[in-house]
């Protein structure tokens, strides 16, 4: 028999307008709706404490050391060169100029995204358990895509840079004083730590429960949807509307600034100032092409277990390879850059005699 409540409680219930059918009513869709709320939160607590298993390269065993020298050379070579990037621009005063100011940022953006990813990539190649923590697969995601935001829109200032200078050489440096360069750069950090939060904070809504297997070599956006077992439509959205605003205002900064750089350098009367002006731009937009070819041939991928394979070959383009190329485009076509290096070469040999 069901308990009848008390003349005092109808009486209460009266003064309210709630008859005592609504009262038993809401008491019921509270004690529903507590333990719905315990099994979400129970569900996140469980996601918190979860270990993911990075597949990598696995289905290749016979590949995995070949493959682990050359990452590990590849990786070297973009730390050394980046690095060295940031050392040259500092010690040479000719360099001081907003656009080597923009591309010691590039290249501090790429020796940090390649050091997030590819330690543990070499890491998975060399030993058994390949594992990654919940805590530390999402820390990776966040910084990984707050350096890939953050590299778009320097791409971007970089192309507005190369605008200014080509089209308004006389104005440059008043046009792209020091507090505008700090304020772009500054703009280019927030923005990319602002998308990265929003998507990030969209996956830590989600529950990972039965298999944890990740099937890439690090915790790329993809491949975690996949390993979850709650409704994702929600973080697909947000990811696909900050991805695309992202690429696609970044394309037509880009584009927009070199329509009128072509424009401008077309109409130059000199062959020497033609040619000065495309070396000046020919580094930034082979960088571009690269970098943005990457992400929309990632973009045209469908999302099944046969192109796994080619998603983890175009994530290790703009990971590993990227990071490299970046600092030997900008410096082997920049005769400053050669320069300084030739005199860092020199100055180590004879101050250092046999």
């Amino acid at each position: 028999m069901g308990s009848v409540p008390g003349p005092g409680r109808v009486h209460a219930a009266g003064q309210q307008g709630l008859s005592p059918l609504s009262l038993h009513s809401r008491a019921a869709a509270a004690e529903f709706c507590l333990p719905q709320r315990a099994i979400v939160k129970d569900e996140r607590n469980q996601s918190a404490g979860i270990t993911f298993v990075l597949s990598g390269f696995s289905e290749y065993p016979q590949l995995q050391m070949p493959l682990f020298l050359v990452f590990f050379a590849v990786y070297t070579v973009s730390v050394v060169g980046n690095l060295g990037m940031i050392v040259i621009i500092r010690i040479n005063p000719k360099l001081h100029t907003p656009m080597y100011f923009f591309l010691s940022h590039l290249s501090f953006l790429d020796f940090c995204y390649s050091s997030i990813t590819t330690p543990k990539l070499l890491e998975i190649l060399v030993v058994d358990v390949r594992t990654i923590s919940y805590v530390g697969c999402m820390m990776q995601f966040f910084l990984g895509c707050t350096l890939v935001i953050t590299e778009m829109s320097m791409l971007a200032v970089m192309a507005y840079d190369r605008f200014v200078a080509v089209c308004n050489p006389l104005l440059y440096t008043v046009a792209m004083s020091p507090k505008l360069c700090s304020l772009l750069v500054a703009g280019t950090y927030t923005w990319g730590g602002m998308c990265s939060l929003t998507i990030t904070c969209s996956l830590l809504e989600l529950s990972f429960c039965g298999s944890n297997v990740i099937h890439h070599f690090g915790c790329e956006y993809s491949a975690i949807i996949s390993a979850s077992c709650s409704d994702s439509h929600v973080s697909q959205m947000t990811c696909f509307i900050i991805s695309t605003l992202n690429e696609v205002c970044s394309l037509l900064i880009i584009l927009a600034s070199y329509v009128f750089i072509i424009v401008t350098i077309i109409r130059m009367p000199s062959a020497g100032g033609l040619r000065k002006a495309f070396s000046t731009c020919a580094s930034h937009l082979t960088a571009i092409t690269i970098f943005h070819g990457v992400i929309l041939l990632l973009y045209c991928v469908p999302n099944s277990r046969s192109s796994r394979l080619f998603t983890k070959v175009a994530t290790v383009l703009y990971t590993v390879v990227i990071p490299m190329l970046n600092p030997l485009i900008y410096s082997l076509r920049n005769n400053d850059v050669k320069e300084t290096i030739r005199k860092l070469v020199n100055t180590k040999m004879f101050s250092h005699p046999m």
